[in-house]
Order: C-alpha cells, then structure tokens, then sequence
C-alpha cells in the first residue's frame, strides 16, 4: 500500500474537499438541524483543509503529516 501512495495527490485531494465544504450551498432545513449543518460543515472545513496544509513524509511504511497550528506571525514586533 504504502509504494502506491501519492502523498501529493492525497493532499490536493483534502485541498478539493476543503474548497468543496466552503462552496456548498445550505440545504432547505431550518431551525436546530441547520444549525447542527452549518456545524458540521465548519468541522469539516476545519479537517480537510489542516490536512490539505500538512507536510506529509512516508518512511518505512509510517505516513507521517505535520500540521503547524502556530498562529501567523503579524509583522510587528
């Protein structure tokens, strides 16, 4: 499995899925249950895109992502 692993292919596609989450249209629900859509959509937005940000190695059979969740640095000082 490993040998046939794009690591590349497999962020752009947590990339696509991140883009896709934002893109979607609600659906015509109202009340709790688009509150518990909206969410759930945050949350996924969230997962993909901090995938589709990692810096991902494969070695010895071990995926290994690295996710910098260090805030941006502003510029001042």
């Amino acid at each position: 499995m490993a040998q046939e692993l794009d690591i590349d292919a497999m962020l752009d596609r947590f990339r696509e899925r991140a883009r896709a989450v934002r893109q979607r249209g609600l659906p015509p629900i109202e009340g709790v249950e688009r509150k518990r859509f909206m969410d759930q959509a945050r949350t996924d937005y969230m997962d993909y895109a901090m995938i589709g940000d990692a810096s991902a190695s494969l070695e010895d059979g071990v995926l290994t992502l690295r996710i910098d969740l260090r805030p941006e640095p502003t510029g001042q000082q």
